[in-house]
């Protein structure tokens, strides 16, 4: 089996990402937050040559799922505990749903700015779909490659004559590189 590109998962970026959204919208459809990530991901490692969170997509019915930004919507301690916090600022609500409840500041100052933009720009595509839209834009080849397994980061690479370096790059440096 061949090396396959990682990074190190980035749960303080996650958390600032989910509550710049919460701040756009103090209650989110949990499908359109974990969409956004992907979109806003996919499309930072396309532009810039890295990932903005680093997650863990997993190739669900409904499309990508960024695992660790899940577990982190479900308030899993593991997370709390990685990022020296007490609580995190929402919970879920009716189950499909996550709100805001807190007033924490959110820590813009470890994203970058395009991180913040491609955010942005993940959420306002997301949340203009309806959760079919959302579905189908979400099942790519990418998606369609891991077939209800892992997607690897290497298939969310547009193709290009630059694919093969880019991906050898970052199957390199990807363990190492800081998020």
């Amino acid at each position: 089996m061949r090396d396959v590109i990682r990074f190190r998962f980035a749960p303080a970026k996650a958390k600032a990402a989910i509550q710049l959204m919460l701040e756009r919208s103090r209650r989110i459809d949990l499908h359109a937050m974990l969409k956004a990530c992907y979109f806003a991901d996919k499309s930072h490692l396309n532009k810039f040559g890295r990932p903005i969170f680093g997650a863990t997509y997993r190739a669900m019915k409904f499309g990508p799922v960024p695992l660790e930004i899940y577990e982190m919507a479900k308030g899993e301690s593991i997370w709390l505990a990685e990022l020296g916090d007490e609580a995190f600022p929402w919970e879920m609500a009716g189950g499909y749903h996550i709100r805001l409840i807190g007033n924490e500041p959110v820590k813009v100052r470890v994203l970058s700015k395009s991180d913040v933009s491609e955010i942005n720009s993940g959420f306002e595509k997301s949340t203009s779909m309806t959760f079919n839209e959302r579905t189908a834009a979400t099942h790519g080849p990418d998606w369609q490659a891991a077939d209800l397994g892992i997607m690897r980061y290497e298939d969310m690479i547009d193709e290009s004559p630059a694919k093969a370096e880019i991906v050898a790059y970052l199957r390199q440096a990807g363990p190492i590189m800081k998020l």
